[in-house]
């Protein structure tokens, strides 16, 4: 009961954040959290072809790689979007 009560208070204290957010901020943050999905499961699927073959360690390097790629892109449209709205119009 107390995890669902501790549960309520973080989603209700997020929605409170993306209500101060633009909705154009919104949708870069969207698309941030999708690419870097996108590079998880593309990671995910790279390691699950090549578990156990001969190229297992290579496969293991290209997803890190990939999952990275992912992290930092969505990071910097995370940062471009904060900007967005500090950025007087």
């Amino acid at each position: 009961m107390k995890k669902l009560a501790l549960f309520a208070a973080v989603a209700a204290s997020g929605l409170a954040l993306a209500a101060c957010d633009s909705q154009a901020e919104n949708e870069v943050e969207q698309t941030a959290e999708a690419i870097d999905e996108a590079d998880e499961a593309q990671a995910d699927l790279i390691e699950a072809v090549e578990a156990g073959g001969p190229n297992e360690e290579a496969a293991e390097r290209q997803a890190d790689a990939i999952r990275e790629r992912g992290e930092e892109t969505k990071d910097r449209l995370e940062d471009e979007a904060d900007e967005m709205d500090a950025t007087p119009q």
